[in-house]
């Protein structure tokens, strides 16, 4: 199976890496990449084929992972569409919907719209997928396992879902950061240094994480045993609460949801 990168961002070279990790052959990996200082990049690094013209890129691919800008995927998709006899494309371009890529694309249906996050550049990512029906249970198989190279896939079945994704998963990390962000202040308040702070942080942080991780029970159970009554822990929790910091939690992440569908409307716009 022959993969064709349209464009050679941060994302691209992830999956790329991560591909080569699981065996694919640099032979059979193909990049089309604008800037020449990024194919020489790629050449260097992974040596897989990088070229400027899509025409040299696509003829012998299977699989198309468009992996541009938004912004930039009208243009791409218009300039890709004559090209196109058969091969799965998989979009990593987020808002972009189905209906108007397909439009982009000349009709093209053999469509799947996925949304990574930004861990996925260290192979710890969630990526949410979707396909168009005309998408083979073979070929979702292959976007499982071009997404899985870079951390853990989910797929659901109705496209409006992938917004809900991008509130969830895709946006999160910012959520987290937010939230080891306010620790690490809230740390040197009480008098660490800004080293000490970032160690005492990010391992509670990623010991929490692997504990929920591994454990059978609900988060909302591991809350309550590290919670003891008119302890510590109940006293920091009483504040969150009296401040609505859930409910904001909350809020924040329906508000990326919305503005998720809003920026598909207008960046399928013509």
């Amino acid at each position: 199976m022959n993969i064709c990168f349209i464009g050679g961002g941060n994302m691209a070279t992830a999956l790329i890496g991560g591909l080569l990790k699981r065996d694919f052959l640099p032979a059979q990996i193909s990049v089309v990449e604008l800037n020449a200082g990024k194919r020489a990049e790629l050449q260097s690094e992974f040596g897989v084929r990088a070229v400027e013209e899509l025409a040299a890129g696509i003829p012998d691919s299977d699989v198309i992972v468009l992996a541009v800008k938004p912004q930039q995927l009208r243009e791409v998709a218009r300039k890709l569409a004559p090209h196109l006899s058969g091969q799965l494309v998989i979009s990593i371009a987020a808002g972009i919907r189905m209906t108007d890529l397909a439009r982009w694309l000349g009709n093209y249906r053999k469509l799947v719209r996925t949304m990574p996050n930004t861990p996925a550049l260290i192979g710890a990512g969630m990526t949410g997928l979707y396909a168009t029906a005309d998408v083979t249970a073979l070929e979702r198989q292959i976007a499982t396992d071009i997404l899985g190279a870079v951390g853990h896939t989910l797929w659901v079945e109705r496209e409006e879902q992938i917004d809900a994704i991008t509130a969830v998963s895709g946006s999160g990390p910012a959520y987290v950061f937010y939230f080891i962000e306010a620790m690490q202040e809230a740390a040197q308040e009480l008098g660490f240094t800004p080293e000490e702070a970032h160690r005492l942080t990010i391992q509670t942080a990623l010991g929490a994480a692997q504990l929920a991780a591994s454990s059978e029970e609900p988060v909302g159970v591991l809350l309550k045993r590290v919670t003891s009554a008119g302890g510590t822990t109940e006293a920091a929790l009483r504040v969150k609460a009296e401040r609505m910091v859930k409910q904001g939690i909350i809020a924040g992440m329906h508000a990326a949801e919305a503005r998720g569908r809003e920026l598909g409307e207008l960046l399928g716009k013509d």
